[in-house]
């Protein structure tokens, strides 16, 4: 066996691994912001072409950080990677680099609400074009991309109603008229991911989620080409400030050690959940890329071998009634995060969706009865005990 045929459970323990002189087995922490030089030559000859273990300023990159970045793009099928300080660094950073005036972008409308500010507010701002479309249309996505579109963006998962979208079919269209595809995998988590599969250029990671999965830190991760991420990736993003520091990269590449053992065991718990919530008479629906009543079912079985870590529910009786049901709750957390050990609940249309006007709601299906649910570590059967008595007090 060769490091490239290590199967994910191998490589996120082993990955990208290096080891200083000391020959430490748990990987180093370089708390250091820039390096030194044996000579002044040695110093020029660094800036001018830097090698494969060479560093030059910890905005640039760091050994640290450099493990993580190519252990979590080894899982996820990219040839490198860029981490960055948050999901959204990454998101902005990935369309910042790659995007001017005057270029078009296609995008699905389902999108968590930070994306849509940086897309319609921050890059429109400054002339670059947005259309919109129905992500599960494919027909929409064929008429939308054009010869002038530069880049085609979207969820492979959306959030929070999990909207599946025909990836190969996207990225087929796109590239036939010369376009970037960027996913944002956040749903899909890291272990699930079928960005690369199915030819998307560049995959956008929320490393807050599932690869920390503990509530602790924020990051990001961009993942895609050498060319890519060591061309306009890394030159915007070393330039503007938005890398990784290395205590959190340090963190994180800890917690792939035990990443493909806790998102395995939350998606097993998450179906088993889905199953016993569907049909239930408080319910209008449940929403899981693998409950065969999923509107996108079939797409969602042949690209990925499973729905993620998350849930959507729609409850009869709307806010007054789902507010009941989330204070009733004993084991689920309110909040506003995903992916954590800690099984949460959130309701979208007053948090994390709250800025959208309520027309944009109703298109995407995010009603005041809609149920965001986050399935942690704990013994599903709990989980599944503890839903059953809040839907009892409603």
């Amino acid at each position: 066996m060769t490091k490239n045929t290590w199967n994910k459970r191998t490589t996120l323990v082993h990955g990208g691994a290096r080891r200083s002189q000391y020959g430490e087995v748990s990987e180093a922490i370089f708390l250091t912001q820039g390096f030194v030089y044996d000579s002044a030559e040695a110093a020029e000859q660094r800036f001018q072409s830097l090698g494969e273990d060479e560093f030059i300023y910890a905005r640039y990159g760091n050994p640290t950080v450099r493990m993580f970045e190519n252990r979590l793009s080894q899982i996820v099928g990219y040839e490198d990677g860029f981490a960055c300080t948050s999901g959204m660094a990454a998101v902005s950073g990935a369309l910042t680099a790659l995007l001017k005036a005057g270029d078009h972008v296609v995008a699905a409308r389902a999108l968590f609400g930070s994306c849509l500010y940086v897309l319609e507010d921050v890059l429109g701002r400054f002339g670059v074009k947005i259309t919109l479309v129905d992500g599960t249309d494919n027909a929409a996505w064929e008429e939308a991309i054009t010869e002038e579109t530069a880049l085609v963006f979207l969820e492979s998962i959306s959030n929070p109603m999990l909207e599946v979208v025909d990836l190969r079919q996207v990225v087929k269209v796109a590239h036939a008229k010369g376009a970037l595809v960027v996913v944002d995998d956040a749903m899909a988590t890291p272990i699930f991911s079928y960005s690369a599969a199915c030819g998307a250029d560049l995959c956008v990671i929320s490393t807050t989620k599932h690869v920390d999965g503990q509530g602790r830190m924020l990051g990001g991760m961009i993942c895609g080409s050498k060319d890519l991420i060591r061309g306009p990736i890394e030159a915007y993003m070393k330039h503007t400030g938005g890398a990784m520091n290395p205590f959190t990269a340090w963190v994180q590449l800890k917690s792939m050690d035990t990443m493909d053992l806790r998102v395995r065991a939350q998606a097993a718990s998450v179906l088993k959940i889905a199953e016993a919530l569907d049909g239930h008479p408080k319910l209008n629906s449940v929403r899981y890329p693998q409950l065969p009543s999923h509107p996108q079912h079939d797409i969602a079985m042949a690209q990925g071998e499973s729905g993620g870590t998350v849930l959507a529910f729609e409850v009869k009786g709307g806010k007054e009634a789902c507010f009941k049901l989330l204070n009733a709750l004993e084991i689920f957390t309110i909040s506003n995060n995903f992916a954590d050990s800690k099984s949460i609940v959130t309701h979208p249309a007053t948090t994390t969706h709250q800025r959208l006007p309520q027309d944009q709601k109703d298109i995407l299906g995010i009603s005041d009865g809609a149920v965001r649910l986050s399935v942690g570590l704990e013994d599903a059967d709990d989980l599944i005990a503890d839903l059953m008595q809040a839907l009892d007090q409603i």
